[in-house]
């Protein structure tokens, strides 16, 4: 399968276009949508949202990732094998996050240049291509070069931010919640929230952090929305108060 992670939202015409490349190189492959709401321009937010999420697809899924705010300037394109995994995508930060956390990683870069290749729309004539290639089984290794790690790495440490705010009002941050203890307390705009296991545990309009499905530490309201009641915005930063006993 090809799994569409981008910042370009459905408003527009760039997901049907990429799709359009797709059903033209992989024509019996599926296609997912994973989400095309990664916070604007934001690579590094889209790095740890892509950690987070890939681990739910199945070995030999290939991601098509494009947030891509430096679109023909310098940077490289690339493609990953991570976990029996492909990502396909600027090298600019966003694929270094899942690589890093991989068990074994390896790079190319795509030298290939299409006949048609608009200075804006690198992920429908570039990464398209290279990805549909990818998941019908053709590798394309005379458009590639190996390398041995991407040009853009970010930090591998957890990100103490705001990197996602669903339709909820839930705030998604950069902390992976397995490293918290249970009676930890997560603080945000001046507010100590505790911990809840479930939305069910929290009374109607309490504010709470919780582990979620993709097992990172959200901030969330029950039956309300955190973002309003709380003013939170995409960047805030978070911080973990640890409970006593254990280090901050």
């Amino acid at each position: 399968m090809i799994v569409l992670f981008t910042d370009f939202g459905w408003h527009d015409p760039y997901v049907g276009q990429i799709k359009a490349v797709l059903a033209q190189t992989a024509p019996t492959t599926a296609i997912i949508d994973l989400l095309h709401a990664v916070p604007d321009f934001n690579a590094h937010a889209g790095a740890f949202l892509l950690a987070a999420l890939a681990a739910e697809f199945p070995p030999g899924s290939v991601f098509l990732c494009v947030v891509d705010p430096g679109v023909g300037g310098p940077r490289q394109a690339l493609v990953v094998a991570a976990d029996d995994r492909w990502y396909v995508g600027p090298d600019n930060g966003l694929l270094s996050v899942v690589a890093a956390r991989a068990r074994e990683a390896r790079y190319w870069r795509i030298d290939w240049r299409p006949e048609r290749l608009s200075a804006s729309f690198h992920g429908r004539d570039l990464f398209a291509p290279i990805a549909g290639a990818i998941a019908a089984g053709a590798f394309p290794d005379d458009r590639l070069t190996p390398v041995g790690a991407p040009e853009v790495a970010f930090d591998l440490a957890d990100l103490p931010r705001v990197i996602y705010i669903d339709h909820y009002g839930n705030a998604w941050t950069g902390l992976r919640g397995g490293l918290l203890g249970e009676q930890d307390a997560i603080e945000l705009k001046g507010q100590r929230l505790g911990r809840r296991l479930t939305f069910h545990e929290a009374a109607k309009g309490e504010a709470f952090w919780y582990v979620n499905s993709v097992g990172l530490v959200e901030i969330a309201v029950n039956r309300g929305s955190a973002a309003a009641q709380l003013g939170l915005a995409l960047g805030d930063p978070v911080r973990v108060a640890a409970s006593q006993g254990r280090l901050h």
